[in-house]
């Protein structure tokens, strides 16, 4: 790395804030937006009742960059926010009922899914465990949101993978390496922690 890319590097993650809590409180803030952010890009597809949208890649981003707890308690306040009626949820959606509906499975499984995370990835990760913590990360959004659906329309196994799972799969590769690429940079800053 040149000189120059190491400094400005140096620069713009320095450290605005020195208390620890107060970074983090910053952190979880950052994500549970961020998330907010994701749900608005939201692409519909018309086999099924889910959009694809970015949130499940702030939610792994969360657990492998604040850690367990921090990374939960920021999945934890963006469901809060929008169960208190914040239109923050896909298309912007709000409110409790949205948490029953086709989506509500995949939402209520982002803190477990960003604990999962941090728990696995750890405070010094390598590649091979960030990627296997941050897959597994997503196969809990995905346990959750089939999981619902199940409740919700009593389908076989196969016609719930059909519509809640397979046509998010190359979407969700893709996230688990940019959440990959993404974590290993902030991590190696020592702000993730």
């Amino acid at each position: 790395m040149s000189t120059m890319t190491q400094t400005l590097r140096t620069l713009a993650f320095h450290e605005v804030v020195s208390d620890r809590r107060i970074r983090t409180a910053l952190g979880m803030l950052a994500f549970a937006l961020a998330t907010s952010f994701g749900a608005y890009v939201a692409v519909p597809l018309p086999w099924t009742n889910v959009p694809m949208t970015l949130q499940p890649l702030f939610v792994i981003l969360a657990g492998a960059v604040l850690g367990s707890r921090a990374g939960a308690g920021a999945m934890a306040a963006y469901l809060a926010a929008g169960a208190m009626g914040a239109p923050v949820f896909s298309f912007g959606g709000a409110g409790l009922p949205w948490l029953m509906g086709p989506t509500g499975g995949y939402l209520l499984a982002m803190p477990a899914a960003a604990f999962l995370v941090g728990v696995i990835a750890g405070r010094d990760a390598g590649w091979v465990r960030l990627l296997v913590a941050l897959t597994l990360g997503m196969a809990t959004i995905y346990v959750g949101g089939v999981s619902q659906l199940f409740l919700l329309t009593r389908q076989e196994l196969g016609g719930l993978l059909a519509v809640g799972v397979m046509p998010f799969l190359v979407g969700d590769v893709t996230k688990i390496l940019a959440a990959a690429l993404l974590a290993r940079s902030v991590r190696s800053t020592s702000l993730g922690r």
